[in-house]
């Protein structure tokens, strides 16, 4: 109680403060604890996400709805779900975060699910793909997109372009799994027929896999990797002749990652991907978005880890908006159902059904524009669900 505040004031300000519950007092700070692979092999993620956040909060202030946002980050690594679940775990219970965000592969958004159910907590993947995620828990949402949302066109698109044999060489964990039934699924059902293999998460070797595909004479190789991983792939696609033999290189967007693109040279061109967001994206919010994420960045290129990170962030403000700063789990979860905005990626809505992202996705081709690779659309699929349709 402040000296000098009548007793009646001080007591009426109390009781205002419990009516309005710890998620809307003026000024509370709401602290959201972020966790990203920021070191080791999915390092790439951590930085995209990291610094769009920290864009989001410098564009739009770090005060919502009479909130003051205070973000905690913390590096799983990537590759330890158990690291992902004591950090989401630390971060509710000592550190007091009110809403949990990032997850940057899928096994990590497992191992955090069960503390966002358990404490009732908003849980904001802003980058890991697989369909299933948001069943782990009711309070997840998603601002980065699903497997099979992204590779039904491509395999649609394929269909359609005389490619009638495939090899599909996918990272076997969820997301590539995914990937590979549905581009399965959409491909042989267009009378299309699919070769598979799949390549560990931990330590990928690529050469042999890439050999057997070429051995394997298909028109198209269809690629799912992990964001960061393209360089390699693209690498021993060139090596092994693939190219010349005549074998397309196809794939989902994370093979062509804005934020490395440059740098895999000519092998690159001319490959076919499927996606949600691309540097390259025409809109004046995306042209906005990249001049602003470059200049804050020293030139670093956004890719579409950056966007999911950067979206996270407004759904988190939109919500709160709607709760007046409340981040109890349920009211939170209801008032982002629905939810749309314009993106720098295009439109996009959270779907009430599911708590998924629904979004257009890109058909592209890497091109050289100014001296730099960029993926440059040349068609659009609007408003795909998660499920792909």
């Amino acid at each position: 109680m402040r000296i000098g505040l009548p007793l009646h004031a001080a007591l009426a300000a109390v009781a205002l403060s419990a009516l309005l519950g710890p998620g809307a007092s003026a000024q509370q700070v709401l602290k959201i604890g972020l966790i990203e692979p920021m070191t080791g092999p999915f390092a790439s993620t951590g930085k995209q996400v990291d610094a769009a956040v920290k864009l989001y909060l410098a564009e739009h202030g770090d005060v919502v709805a009479g909130r003051k946002i205070e973000v905690l980050l913390r590096d799983d690594t990537g590759v330890a779900p158990e690291t992902t679940k004591r950090f989401a775990q630390e971060l509710v219970t000592n550190d007091h975060a009110e809403i949990l965000a990032g997850f940057g592969l899928t096994p990590l958004a497992f191992a955090a699910a069960p503390v966002a159910s358990e404490a009732k907590t908003p849980m904001i993947v802003m980058s890991a793909g697989t369909l299933i995620i948001p069943q782990r828990s009711p309070y997840i949402l998603r601002t980065s997109f699903t497997l099979p949302q992204q590779t039904a066109p491509m395999a649609l698109w394929a269909a359609k372009h005389d490619i009638k044999k495939v090899y599909t060489l996918v990272t076997d964990y969820g997301p590539g799994l995914d990937a590979e039934t549905t581009f399965k699924t959409v491909f042989t059902a267009n009378g299309g027929a699919v070769d598979s293999a799949r390549v560990p998460l931990n330590n990928p070797d690529y050469a042999p896999f890439i050999q057997r595909a070429k051995d394997a004479k298909p028109d198209a190789v269809f690629i799912f990797v992990p964001s960061g991983e393209g360089s390699a792939v693209m690498k021993q696609f060139a090596e092994r002749g693939l190219a010349a033999a005549g074998i397309k290189l196809i794939g989902t967007g994370d093979v062509t990652d804005d934020d490395i693109l440059d740098s895999m040279g000519d092998p690159a061109l001319g490959t076919i991907t499927s996606h949600f967001y691309s540097a390259a994206h025409p809109s004046p919010e995306n042209k906005a978005f990249v001049a602003a994420f470059e200049k804050a960045n020293g030139g670093m290129r956004p890719n579409f880890m950056a966007v999911g990170g950067y979206d996270g962030m407004a759904l988190i403000y939109e919500a709160l908006k709607k709760t007046g700063g409340s981040t109890e789990g349920d009211t939170f979860v209801a008032a982002a159902k629905g939810l749309s905005w314009t993106s720098p990626r295009g439109p996009m809505t959270i779907d009430p059904a599911t708590r998924d992202v629904i979004q257009d996705v890109y058909l592209r081709k890497v091109e050289r524009v100014n001296g730099h690779l960029y993926n440059v659309e040349f068609d659009r699929v609007a408003a795909v669900h998660p499920d792909g349709k």
